[in-house]
């Protein structure tokens, strides 16, 4: 579940991403968390099939990014997503920004930039200290094999641990 671009929310942030549309700052914050929520009844039902469901992002990147703005205390950009599914396991691909800048297509997006990467990753550390959240760093210079088989067995060990446990609800 990336963030969904084909529902009408997720038009929105795709032009807005692609700087074919400005928004206001506290508006394109509440569009992502909206189009998280629409994706909530999708969540909880594959979960209750026992189907693991793998997020991509998901409110964590979306609280740092609007926090590095500047004008946003975290606990603002937290509100919007209080309530959604509390994951069971949340990964960061630790890459510094020099490194992420010399990937494919890195610039084309807003945000993408080094300096407000930055402060994007400052964000992150500042959510990283929630400890009723279960963060793993991964180092993601890694070649793509390495990666593949690091995250996969911290994956599948989480997935046992958890196998019985109830659904959480984030920042609750």
């Amino acid at each position: 579940f990336p963030t969904d671009r084909t529902t009408e929310i997720g038009q929105l942030i795709s032009s807005y991403l692609g700087r074919e549309k400005n928004l206001e700052d506290h508006t394109i914050h509440l569009l992502f968390s909206a189009n998280r929520w629409e994706h909530v009844p999708t969540m909880k039902e594959k979960l209750q099939q026992g189907i693991t469901v793998v997020v991509d992002r998901y409110a964590f990147s979306g609280v740092a990014f609007t926090s590095a703005k500047g004008n946003f205390c975290l606990d603002w950009c937290k509100q919007p997503d209080v309530g959604l599914p509390k994951p069971d396991l949340i990964l960061f691909l630790q890459l510094s920004p020099e490194e992420a800048a010399e990937r494919g297509n890195f610039g084309h997006e807003r945000y993408e930039t080094s300096p407000f990467q930055e402060k994007v990753l400052q964000s992150f550390y500042c959510l990283m200290e929630d400890k009723t959240l279960n963060w793993k760093t991964v180092d993601a210079s890694k070649s793509i094999e390495d990666l593949h088989r690091e995250i996969k067995s911290i994956a599948e060990k989480t997935m046992q641990e958890v196998q019985n446990k109830p659904l959480g609800e984030l920042w609750k």
